[in-house]
């Protein structure tokens, strides 16, 4: 049984800084019940929290996952985890960073880098960020720092000139995908410090595609040349 569980979580709160959307739904709108037959016949495994087991499970995760407890969730998805890296800029309060790391999630990124302002809006992340890594990086050389440290070309996305087409570029296995502000785009500092920038077709009158449908776009294009498709949900 996997990966079928359908609708969202309820949208509960836009705090910046607190925990932000509640992780239940409202009862009966997605998830199941309470495990059959009572605890007796309750999963002796340790990734099973009992208050699940209990009472049911209304969170927006896989099937595979259902009554697992989070931290037990976070440390499969972490084994699950694709060698990219996720960041983005935050120099102005961008308000597509939780689409981002709920894309990020669904992609099974390594991790999550927001550089500049450390306040974001978890609103858009549907609590996904409970479940994987979010670093934060006051300045872009220290982001650069963490990318050398760990092996990972950086690759900015952004429609500027020179940059090579997302659709014929060879992504590498390793690399951190750094997206700008919506509206200036990736700062000249990121592009500076990245290996490779790449930019993805348009054909219509717009002069830019909103940010976090880009990260998404990107994100999926390192899946299609690198992820086993046989191990998705």
């Amino acid at each position: 049984m996997r990966g079928r569980a359908p609708g969202i979580i309820a949208d509960v709160t836009a705090e910046d800084d607190g925990a932000g959307p509640s992780e239940w739904a409202v009862p009966g709108q997605v998830g199941v019940g309470p495990w059959p037959d009572g605890p007796a016949s309750w999963p002796r495994d340790e990734r099973y929290d009992p208050e699940l087991l209990e009472h049911g499970d209304a969170r927006n995760v896989v099937d595979d996952y259902r009554y697992w407890r989070r931290d037990a969730v976070a440390a499969d998805l972490a084994r699950r985890a694709h060698p990219f890296h996720v960041a983005i800029e935050n120099f102005g309060h961008d308000h597509n960073i939780g689409t981002v790391v709920r894309t990020a999630n669904a992609f099974a990124a390594s991790g999550v880098h927001i550089v500049g302002r450390r306040r974001w809006n978890r609103r858009g992340a549907m609590v996904t960020d409970r479940y994987l890594q979010v670093h934060h990086h006051e300045t872009l050389a220290g982001l650069a720092g963490f990318a050398d440290a760990n092996g990972l070309v950086v690759v900015a996305v952004d429609n500027t000139p020179g940059a090579e087409r997302l659709e014929t570029a060879a992504l590498p296995r390793e690399c951190m995908l750094l997206f700008g502000q919506e509206g200036p785009g990736v700062t000249g500092e990121a592009r500076a410090a990245a290996g490779l920038t790449v930019s993805i077709a348009q054909f219509g009158s717009t002069r830019s595609i909103n940010a976090g449908v880009a990260a998404g776009i990107a994100m999926h294009a390192w899946i299609r040349q690198h992820a086993d498709l046989d191990a998705a949900w």
